[in-house]
């Protein structure tokens, strides 16, 4: 542990700022100028470099990247693939799911559209909340009142819940895929007025 402190300080700014000063105060002895009290002049100029160092700054913690957490949501999102396949739905929530699972294969596709996605944080979030969380939640659901709706009849049918959080689902997505597209447009028109600008 004491070693490791002692080599960290040799690596350390404040170390290498007062070997530099001292380095600076050695050749003063040699050029004269110090006299006999060299040593005192040599380890002031040392402090005094170590003094003025900057601070050490611990290093950043090393968060994955937004692409990285956009590659896991596409692994998540072909696990929940299989999951769902697996489910038998009503046609017209069936139909629904496909429409809303297709958008979102869209969006994770791998290519430029992923790379846009990836520097929307709250865009990746929202993505990731609808593939781990909300989505399978609708279908489990569905699952689970069905059973008991066949138990008791009479009741309120499942399908039409599941439709309408499929619906709510296809609309977040679409809004996402909204904030996408202007921003690709945003930056469309930004290079037209550069070009316009450029050619005033």
């Amino acid at each position: 542990m004491a070693t490791s402190r002692f080599v960290g300080y040799l690596e350390s700014r404040k170390n290498i700022a007062g070997s530099a000063c001292g380095l600076v105060g050695l050749a003063l002895t040699f050029a004269g100028v110090a006299g006999p009290l060299w040593p005192v002049v040599v380890a002031g100029l040392y402090g005094a470099g170590a003094l003025i160092a900057p601070p050490e700054r611990p290093p950043l913690p090393g968060f994955p990247d937004p692409s990285a957490r956009l590659d896991e949501v596409r692994g998540d999102f072909e696990r929940l693939g299989g999951y769902l396949a697996e489910v038998d739905l009503p046609p017209a929530a069936a139909g629904r799911l496909t429409e809303l699972t297709g958008l979102l294969a869209a969006l994770l596709e791998p290519g430029w559209v992923g790379e846009l996605l990836a520097q929307d944080p709250d865009g990746v979030h929202a993505l990731s909340r609808t593939v781990r969380q909300d989505l399978p939640e609708a279908v489990d659901s569905f699952v689970r009142a069905r059973w008991w709706t066949r138990m008791t009849p009479g009741q309120e049918p499942p399908e039409r819940h599941l439709e309408r959080q499929l619906t709510l689902l296809q609309e977040e997505a679409e809004r996402l895929t909204a904030g996408l597209r202007d921003i690709e447009a945003r930056r469309q028109e930004t290079h037209t007025r550069y070009l316009e600008d450029r050619n005033r």
